[in-house]
C-alpha cells in the first residue's frame, strides 16, 4: 500500500518536515499511533464529519502530514483510495487499518531521514 501511494503524483510530494520529524522522534511511534487514533476518531470516524475535505491541516503534526500522504485526510480520499465509503461511521477495523497505515508511513519517513546521503527527504539536488 505504501509503495502504491509513493507512486501517486500528489501523495508522493509529502514528507515529514524537520519539526514534524522531531515530534515523531521525540514522542516515538507508540505515541504517534495513539495520536493518530484520537485524531481519526474525532475528525474522520463520524459518518458525516464536520468540514469534511477541510478538516485536516497540511502540517504541524506528523499525523496530519501522514494523512495527506496516505489519502486518509478526508472521507472523500478514504473512499477513493481505500474503499471506505462515505456516509457510514468508520468501524473499529477501519480505524485500525487507517491508524496502522499512518503509523507505517511515519516509520518509513523516519527511516528515510536516518539514511545516510542523498536518500533522505531533505536532500535537494543541485544545492
Amino acid at each position: 500500500m505504501l509503495d502504491r501511494l509513493a507512486r501517486h503524483r500528489f501523495r508522493a510530494r509529502f514528507h515529514l518536515r524537520p519539526p514534524e520529524r522531531r515530534i515523531a522522534q521525540t514522542r516515538g511511534l507508540p505515541v504517534i499511533r495513539m495520536h493518530a487514533l484520537d485524531l481519526l476518531t474525532s475528525r474522520l470516524a463520524p459518518a458525516r464529519p464536520p468540514n469534511d475535505g477541510r478538516q485536516t491541516p497540511w502540517g504541524g503534526h506528523p499525523v496530519f502530514r501522514a494523512q495527506h500522504a496516505t489519502g486518509t485526510c478526508c472521507r472523500g480520499c478514504l473512499e477513493r483510495l481505500h474503499g471506505l465509503p462515505r456516509g457510514h461511521r468508520l468501524t473499529a477495523a477501519d480505524l485500525r487499518f487507517v491508524t496502522a497505515l499512518i503509523t507505517a508511513w511515519v516509520a518509513r519517513e523516519l527511516r528515510a531521514a536516518a539514511a545516510p546521503g542523498p536518500a533522505g527527504p531533505d536532500h535537494l539536488p543541485g544545492l
